[in-house]
């Protein structure tokens, strides 16, 4: 017989997405889109992301210009920028808004990178959490006859390769995310 590990191996991709979401959130001192993807200004009654009323682009490596669709929503993108809490200063321009993303210190780069560390341990334990639950089930199939004992132990080894696959690409994930923000 063979196990269907192919929720596991879909649950450990979206673990994987997740975090690499959650890790373009967090600043490096450069200026990336991606950190204002987060930001949900008010439009038309709706809160919507920043980039569906708006072109964002890199002006300079501290800097990113949002030129709004509608001129008239300006005030609003500005108003959204500064109550999402980036650490950013923002500028009005007549083509729309600046901005400018100050120099890390080492103090605010430690902590960048203890905030990367979080989201890292709470994808692992997302991921341990799905092992578990493959785990209960190979179990629960033994006992009813489904499986062999020998079959068991052989799925277990096959569900640790499958985790420690994932692990190692978070980690990998992590790697790179620190040594942005350090660099």
């Amino acid at each position: 017989m063979q196990y269907n590990f192919t929720p596991l191996k879909t649950k450990a991709k979206e673990i994987e997405e997740w975090l690499k979401k959650e890790q373009t959130q967090i600043r490096t001192g450069r200026a990336t889109p991606a950190l204002l993807d987060a930001v949900k200004v008010e439009s038309y009654g709706s809160h919507v992301p920043i980039n569906q009323v708006a072109n964002i682009a890199i002006e300079d490596p501290r800097s990113i210009l949002v030129s709004p669709w509608d001129h008239s929503t300006t005030k609003a993108i500005e108003k959204a920028i500064i109550a999402s809490n980036l650490g950013v200063s923002v500028a009005v321009l007549d083509k729309g808004l600046r901005v400018s993303f100050p120099e890390l210190t080492t103090e605010s780069r430690q902590s960048f990178v203890k905030i990367a560390k979080e989201k890292l341990e709470q994808a692992k334990v997302t991921l341990r959490a799905e092992r578990e639950k493959v785990w209960v089930d190979i179990q629960a199939k033994e006992k009813t006859a489904e499986l062999t004992e020998d079959e068991k132990f052989r799925f277990k080894n096959d569900m640790q390769k499958i985790i420690d696959d994932s692990t190692k690409r978070l980690e990998e994930t992590h790697v790179k995310k620190e040594k942005e923000i350090l660099s």
